[in-house]
């Protein structure tokens, strides 16, 4: 019996890879090449199904020329890099993987916040650089966490989660979501109150975005929003880049407009605005908010358990557009 013929178009853990070469035939890309949109056109060209992340952009033009793709399975929450509607027309089953990464991302979060409130990298370059010779009462001074007031912008499992900890710092949360949540997870994510997001932004001292990139939330944090936050507050990006205008967010925080900034996204990355280089009150990672060994293991495991059930003529468990009927 022939083997079904999937592309993988990143590297992913050995022993995955492994498990999956016994079902499929498989081309890898264990060197963890970028492929131009013109090499990954050419390489999904006749393959019934791909395993893809968010570095890869699944365009309709790319599912016009692969008739045989028969699943388009994502290493990520997000799904913005993928034609979905396009996908749908075509009869190609879409997956994501989400839930594995709620808690070690919520995690995250609070790392970029702690670290940006409390000046960490800042305070780090310069002991590394040798400026560090007497202690100053006014020696980086940064923002208390506790006890102040936590904005959530995107309440969905990891915004809630993130929320969950702030338990543990005596903070008020307020949030905002496309939808209120239910009385009872409000109390569970630490009695968040919902409010618009213009007042999470008046009230918040802290502000972690976690909502998801579309055409609607693009620059859901430009200059007109950034003006409405204190100027002692921090603003986090755990989301997506492009939900943040990093243009009006550089010159905010270059006037000390807000205090401090957290950022794990950028608009265009792996390419980012310099501009950010040159500031000391933000704190820069690159897209590593899900980066524990457990976790990208998981997510590879699961976009892996979704493949097999497309190609094997199930429903994966994380379809993202469950109306279309397997092909596989």
């Amino acid at each position: 019996m022939t083997k079904k013929k999937i592309l993988i178009a990143r590297a992913i853990f050995p022993d995955i890879l492994a498990g999956l070469e016994q079902q499929f035939d498989v081309e890898s890309n264990q060197i963890d090449e970028i492929f131009s949109p013109e090499v990954l056109l050419e390489k999904v060209r006749g393959k019934d199904a791909v395993m893809v992340t968010s570095s890869e952009s699944i365009s309709a033009a790319l599912i016009a020329a692969s008739p045989q793709l028969k699943a388009i399975c994502n290493i990520a929450v997000g799904y913005n890099n993928i034609a979905l509607d396009a996908a749908t027309q075509a009869g190609i089953l879409v997956t994501n993987t989400p839930d594995v990464l709620n808690q070690t991302t919520a995690d995250f979060g609070w790392a970029l916040l702690m670290a940006a409130a409390r000046r960490v990298t800042e305070s780090e370059h310069w002991l590394r650089a040798g400026h560090w010779k007497k202690w100053s009462y006014d020696g980086f001074l940064g923002a208390d966490l506790h006890g102040s007031t936590l904005g959530v912008i995107g309440m969905g499992r990891i915004g809630q989660a993130i929320a969950r900890r702030s338990m543990g710092f005596d903070m008020k949360v307020v949030y905002h979501n496309r939808s209120r949540l239910t009385p009872e997870l409000e109390v569970r994510a630490n009695h968040a109150q919902y409010l618009s997001k213009e007042d999470v932004l008046r009230q918040a001292d802290h502000v972690v975005l976690v909502l998801p990139y579309s055409a609607a939330t693009h620059h859901t944090i430009a200059a007109a929003e950034l003006a409405l936050m204190k100027p002692s507050a921090i603003l986090v990006n755990i989301a997506r880049g492009g939900i943040v205008d990093d243009v009006a967010l550089i010159e905010a925080l270059r006037e000390q407009r807000i205090a401090g900034a957290g950022l794990d996204v950028f608009e265009g990355e792996p390419a980012f605005n310099p501009g950010f280089l040159a500031l000391s009150n933000v704190v820069l990672t690159p897209h590593i908010a899900s980066a524990s060994a457990p976790t990208r293991r998981a997510m590879t495991y699961c976009a892996a358990g979704n493949l097999i059930a497309a190609l094997a003529g199930q429903s994966p468990p994380n379809c993202l557009n469950p109306q279309v009927t397997s092909k596989g």
